[in-house]
């Protein structure tokens, strides 16, 4: 097996099937808290016991878009709704 396949496979939300990999290619779409992957994927938003394991994989870095945050302006347009 693809151990870069394996990764897709590594589940963070079980109620909506969100995997690892999918919150990780929304924060770097610009999604920096839970809130904003749980806009982006549903993640968090059911038993909520994903959403200490979703604030791990964010880390404590700086949001790329956090100042148009800051202005009002949207930073998760475009984002594809998660499979």
């Amino acid at each position: 097996m693809n151990p870069a396949r394996e990764v897709n496979r590594v589940y963070v939300c079980n109620c909506f099937g969100v995997t690892e990999a999918q919150v990780k290619k929304h924060a770097a779409d610009g999604a920096c808290t839970p809130r904003q992957i749980a806009s982006a994927s549903k993640a968090g938003t059911d038993c909520g016991s994903c959403v200490r394991s979703i604030q791990a994989l964010l880390g404590r870095g700086t949001c790329p878009r956090r100042e148009l945050a800051d202005q009002g302006a949207p930073v998760l347009t475009g984002l594809d709704e998660a499979a």
